[in-house]
């Protein structure tokens, strides 16, 4: 009985739709359908537009939000998240596949579904790994500055589609420059452009005006009735077209191996911002219904879902934040919220496939640029500038890498600023000896606090991170400072080592030769508040034995007692003298 009970929870746990069935009732449906039906109105135009913007044809987005859908409500372990095409991904798509493609719309779509598969396939194995925790190197500042770059590159990206043309460019300021080009070649449509500006102002006025309005939908619905009154296609508006009838079939892409080579990386990076986008919802959303979902478990769903549909002809896929908090307010309750808008879906591409048939590319673009705009990160930037100037400019780093070199380079570029940033703050930490302040517990920061007194003969050293090869001598020169400081001869060096919680084999050799040093002078090296591990560590180097058993103390206190007994020194402390301020 316990094995299959045992067996059951396994099955639930990776298979969670299973558990959710098993409890289902029928008012939960009605939420649940309710809030399909307001998905589908925003799943069906937003990923045909992130299909264009990825260089693909309209439908390949309506396959890439039919299959993620019914993949992540099977083995997604979020309730509620909804995964699909978006507009954080589409520039990486784009720049992986349209060189490799030829211009030819079909290799593209073959391009793209491997792109996914191969994503698919690394967040797998990164899920099983248990590499979840590798989405933490995108800080906040990187993202920031990713963010407003994908922006840029979808601005540039669909600014010309707006204006009734087509540029081909690899990065946000090329294609900026292609469609400033092209406006003034003379190559605006003024139909589309009439076309895109009138919906993208529409989107936003009512998005303003009310969150409750399917902005989205209306503004799809009031461009097809134009042109189809107006008969706008006689104009050289650039339409959708009839969809293919029927549903994606199953096909595994067949791509040359030079060509797989080159997609590797490019998936590697659309699997690390899908992840990204994917985990930061996803614990936002437990976080609010109070429930918990393992990160690892979430990167193999994700995978699972990318994976699948690559097969159906589809494109690689992450969460979305803006479908994903529409479906929620609209009473989504369960994964089933997911099923509803697949089956809706399922019906436009098998008995409605004309029903896009007079929508405008213009207004896709206008979907998808005001998307984009919704990116857009300014205030929280601005606050970096004026908190943590450093994180600024790691942002702009972000932001003019992607802008200037590409998606996947200028993360890399960002990812590594972040990097150099915070080895620069190991590598310099900020460094304090302690005094003793009356009226105060414990022993404080002389450099905060020019009022305390230091104990004659003693230096009490805190030095604020681990201790590795690229700070060690900047350890072990700050000490020698102290020690050589004009207010006395140094006795004792106590390094209040609570901050530091690891050392490495080329700190441990400066601790030796630092220890040399000190007895040299004669200056006792001692250690107080030092974590266990890493007392341990010094053990396994041979230090304890080189500094001697008694010179380690479980506080600060206890070392200034210590030093002050065995150095015969005169010292009184404001809590012995009984002052005013004690507790």
């Amino acid at each position: 009985m316990r094995t299959g009970g045992t067996g059951r929870a396994e099955w639930r746990r990776w298979i969670p739709l299973l558990g959710v069935l098993g409890r289902y009732e029928t008012n939960t449906f009605r939420r649940d359908l309710g809030a399909g039906l307001v998905l589908t109105a925003l799943l069906i135009p937003a990923g045909m537009g992130y299909a264009q913007a990825s260089g693909l044809p309209a439908v390949t987005g309506l396959y890439a939000s039919l299959v993620p859908l019914v993949a992540y409500a099977v083995v997604g372990p979020s309730r509620i998240l909804v995964l699909g095409p978006d507009s954080a991904l589409a520039p990486l798509i784009a720049a992986a596949v349209l060189p490799l493609s030829g211009g030819d719309a079909g290799t593209a779509v073959t391009l793209a579904g491997m792109l996914a598969i191969l994503a698919g396939g690394l967040c797998i194995v990164a899920g099983l790994a248990r590499l979840g925790f590798l989405t933490d190197l995108l800080s906040l500042p990187v993202r920031y500055g990713y963010l407003n770059g994908i922006a840029l590159t979808i601005l540039a990206s669909q600014l010309p589609k707006l204006f009734g043309f087509s540029v081909n460019a690899d990065t946000a300021v090329d294609g900026l420059r292609q469609f400033v080009e092209g406006v003034f070649d003379g190559r605006t449509n003024t139909t589309a452009l009439a076309v895109g500006a009138s919906s993208l102002a529409a989107i936003l006025v009512l998005r303003r005006w009310s969150r409750r309005v399917p902005a989205l939908l209306v503004v799809i619905v009031g461009a097809i009735g134009a042109t189809s009154l107006f008969d706008l296609e006689e104009h050289g508006l650039a339409l959708v077209g009839d969809l293919p009838r029927g549903l994606p079939g199953f096909a595994v892409p067949h791509v040359d191996v030079s060509d797989l080579t080159r997609l590797l990386a490019s998936a590697a990076g659309v699997a690390f911002i899908a992840f990204a986008d994917t985990s930061v919802l996803s614990r936002t959303l437990a976080a609010r219904g109070r429930y918990d979902v393992d990160q690892n478990q979430e990167l193999i769903a994700l995978g699972i879902a990318n994976g699948v549909t690559g097969l159906f002809h589809g494109f690689p896929i992450s969460s979305s934040a803006s479908r994903t908090p529409a479906a929620q307010a609209a009473g989504a309750h369960t994964q089933v919220t997911g099923l509803v808008s697949a089956a809706v879906i399922v019906v436009v591409l098998v008995w409605l496939p004309w029903l896009f048939h007079d929508l405008p590319i213009a207004t896709l673009a206008a979907v998808v640029i005001a998307a984009a705009m919704a990116l857009v990160e300014i205030p929280g930037v601005a606050r970096l500038a004026t908190v943590s100037p450093m994180e600024f400019v790691v942002s702009l780093v972000a932001f003019a890498g992607v802008a200037v070199l590409g998606v996947l380079q200028g993360i890399a570029v960002a990812i590594g600023v972040a990097l150099l940033t915070f080895i620069r703050r190991a590598w310099y930490p900020h460094t304090a000896e302690l005094v003793r302040v009356d009226g105060l517990k414990g022993y404080h920061d002389a450099g905060r606090h020019p009022e305390g007194r230091r104990v004659p003969g003693l230096v009490l050293y805190r030095f604020d991170a681990p201790l590795f090869f690229a700070n060690a001598d900047e350890f072990k020169e700050r000490a020698l400072e102290l020690v050589a400081s004009p207010r006395g001869k140094a006795r004792w060096l106590v390094v209040t080592a609570e901050p530091i919680t690891d050392i490495d084999a080329t700190a441990a050799e400066m601790l030796t030769r630092l220890h040399a040093d000190l007895e040299g002078r004669g200056v006792v090296l001692a250690f107080a508040e030092l974590k266990g591990h890493v007392r341990e560590r010094l053990a396994r180097f041979g230090l304890v034995d080189l500094v001697g058993e008694g010179h380690f103390y479980r506080t600060v206190g206890e070392a200034v007692h210590a030093y002050v007994g065995a150095e015969h020194v005169e010292w009184v402390d404001w809590e012995e003298r009984g002052e005013s301020g004690r507790t």
